[in-house]
């Protein structure tokens, strides 16, 4: 269907990681016209092999993921465009999304945007990106702490977000090191007493100077350099929500969209899946709510026009 002129999709999905494809793989299939647009930044991609992912036993590369998932939604004609989204609006009862100059519009919009993992200072990115492909930088514990079991484990962060993930990893490993990122650390009480009950050391910053030495993720520190079998950055995350601001949804105080049971904004039609929503952060999780809000759109559209033509 078309406006003066103008095609109208029936979804444009912002966003082509485990939730975007899912998304896409569902609303292919239940006829509807879509687009994806995908800027090329998915953090599954960064997963030098993925071990608690359902159905593959032996473990499967991130980027391997994301292909047999692309390929899948290709086979029913849901193509990913390789486009940055600029701006979003709500626009009468559809939506204007714009990349740079070009304008398209949708009866809905469904967000799957991510968040982008903040990396301790003074890393260039090759180091960053080999160390990270050998297991030596890791940034999700729920993902493959199972994977540093009995290893000397590094942990960069301070505060209560420091804490809890060094708490987690403890759980895998009895040598583990909380160390600031700048500085000393900023504990509180009960952080710097649930710390010695785990036996948990801590270690000043600044760190700096990192590199790859002996089959170990190296570094300074204010007590000297020291070199840890797998590094986990605490440092918290950026949510990539901005899109869905700017078309008046809600967000949280850490700007994760807000959305209900069946993954709709405060903002009728537009919907967000994926770790842009408060949630555990994992590919599984993720695939559930892109496909909860595939469905919720399918029959949003369905009242309107329920017949196949």
């Amino acid at each position: 269907m078309e406006t003066d002129g103008q095609e109208i999709d029936d979804c444009i999905i912002v966003g082509a990681g485990p939730a975007g494809l899912t998304a896409a793989i569902y609303l292919a299939r239940y006829y509807l016209k879509i687009r994806m647009f995908d800027c090329g930044t998915s953090r599954a991609s960064w997963i030098p092999t993925s071990h608690n992912h359902a159905g593959f036993p032996d473990g499967i590369n991130g980027e391997e993921l994301l292909d047999r998932m692309r390929e899948q939604a290709a086979k029913y004609g849901a193509m990913r465009e390789p486009k940055r989204v600029t701006d979003l609006k709500r626009d009468g009862e559809q939506f204007s999304v714009c990349c740079d100059d070009e304008e398209y519009r949708a009866r809905t919009v469904l967000l799957a945007t991510g968040v982008v993992n903040n990396r301790p200072e003074g890393i260039g990115e090759d180091l960053h990106d080999e160390a990270l492909r050998r297991g030596l930088i890791r940034y999700c514990p729920v993902c493959d702490g199972y994977e540093v079991t009995d290893k000397r484990v590094a942990v960069i962060g301070t505060g209560e977000h420091g804490t809890a993930e060094a708490q987690f990893i403890r759980t895998y490993t009895r040598d583990v090191t909380l160390v600031a990122p700048n500085g000393d650390h900023e504990l509180t009480e009960p952080c710097s007493k649930a710390l010695d009950i785990a036996e948990i050391a801590r270690v000043a910053g600044p760190c700096g100077n990192f590199a790859i030495e002996n089959g170990r993720i190296a570094f300074d520190t204010a007590q000297g350099r020291m070199a840890f079998d797998s590094l986990y950055p605490a440092l918290g995350s950026v949510v990539r929500s901005g899109l869905a601001a700017k078309a008046g949804a809600r967000v949280s105080e850490d700007d994760c969209i807000l959305v209900d049971d069946h993954l709709e904004t405060s903002v009728p039609g537009l919907f967000a899946a994926g770790d842009v929503v408060i949630g555990l952060d994992q590919i599984s999780h993720a695939m559930g709510q892109a496909g909860v809000a595939a469905t919720t759109i399918r029959n949003h559209l369905a009242e309107k026009r329920p017949l196949r033509r």
